[in-house]
């Protein structure tokens, strides 16, 4: 908003020309999340305890969490609107990558706010039904590769990907570009969600991402930075650099409730918005091979519960009985059952997150 207002301003003091660089708005823009994260934090916490808002707690999960039940959920609520107001407010709003950045956001928080309110409020555990919550999904994937297909930045071939360590190696998917979109947005949007099940994790993992991709943002809107990088210049990527420093802002704020022992869950509203922003992040960045390496704990814990289900399938079927790999799935639980405590658990996690990304930066050197 006072960017579109920056000629107003101008008019009344030149020194509102830092309101030009994204530098200047990014910082801003995460000194206001942590603002109204800390203002509107215990609001939302004590009214959603009020209207008695509290996770069940798995009967067949670690001995350890019995002591979380009532604890309040939905405190995803805290982290979209302590992200949103700072990109209205210091954020490009005719910037279409923005636009189409918050649109998925809000899509997401939206399905993952449908979902708490019918465990919570309706006390139907099963929350909203998989095939519904995966239609939403994908109708969100398809609206944003359509766009993206149709209606592509100038100058920028949407449908090539380029392959990480290598320095010219790359392929045109075509048509298919669409589909490949769409499994990008749902299976982070799912792989996140997975990870949140422990006091601060998948807050902690995102927030690592966010940092990431905000120098991605940053260095890929830049003409100079881009060409010494030799990574494809996108005018538009710049200004996501706010949106990730503003979400890496409410991912602290929320970190402040969420870390343990928790003050409130975020439930799907929030583990599904920061799924689904991370994963299209990647798509507009272009940088669709770059996420698995950069969310590798979020692959580890999906593909730990795939290699369950399927062995315990397996094995059901083979004879007669279900048996296990991992003591619990995903795998962060496994720990746990093992003895690990849970600080212990959500802190090596990050550690490793935090590998992970260092591992993507040097991904556009070493090639």
């Amino acid at each position: 908003m006072f960017y579109q207002l920056l000629d107003w301003l101008l008019s009344i003091d030149t020194g509102f020309n830092v309101i030009r660089y994204i530098t200047f708005r990014s910082t801003a823009a995460a000194i206001t999340a942590l603002i109204i994260s800390f203002v509107a934090g215990p609001l939302i916490i004590n009214s959603l305890r009020k209207r008695q808002i509290k996770e069940e707690i798995r009967k067949d999960g670690p001995e350890t969490h019995f002591k979380k039940a009532g604890t309040p959920t939905m405190g995803g609520l805290i982290l979209l609107v302590s992200a949103i107001v700072p990109i209205v407010l210091w954020g490009n709003l005719a910037n279409r990558y923005v636009l189409i950045l918050l649109f998925g956001t809000i899509w997401m928080g939206l399905i993952g706010f449908v979902d708490d309110y019918i465990k919570v409020i309706k006390k139907n555990k099963q929350g909203l039904a998989e095939k519904s919550k995966l239609f939403g999904q994908i109708t969100l994937g398809l609206i944003i590769s359509l766009i993206l297909y149709y209606y592509p930045e100038p100058n920028v071939n949407i449908t090539q990907i380029n392959i990480p360590f290598s320095k010219n190696l790359s392929f045109d998917l075509g048509i298919f570009y669409i589909p490949v979109v769409i499994f990008i947005i749902v299976g982070t949007t799912n792989a996140v969600n997975l990870s949140d099940g422990l006091d601060g994790l998948a807050i902690g993992l995102t927030g690592i991402c966010l940092f990431a991709f905000a120098g991605i943002a940053y260095v890929t809107g830049h003409f100079n930075f881009s060409n010494y990088l030799n990574i494809l210049f996108i005018p538009s990527a710049g200004e996501l650099t706010v949106f990730c420093v503003a979400f890496l802002g409410a991912s602290l704020g929320f970190l402040w409730y969420n870390s343990f022992p928790a003050q409130v869950f975020m439930g799907d509203t929030g583990s599904l918005a920061l799924g689904g922003a991370i994963g299209i992040l990647a798509v507009l960045l272009k940088k669709e091979l770059y996420l698995p390496i950069l969310g590798g704990v979020f692959v580890a814990e999906t593909i730990s519960v795939i290699i369950q289900r399927q062995y315990f399938k397996y094995t059901k079927r083979k004879y007669g009985e279900g048996k296990r790999i991992f003591k619990m799935a995903p795998i962060h639980h496994h720990f746990e059952k093992k003895g690990w405590e849970e600080t212990k658990v959500v802190i090596r996690f990050w550690i490793i997150g935090f590998l992970f990304a260092l591992l993507t930066l040097s991904a556009f050197k070493l090639r």
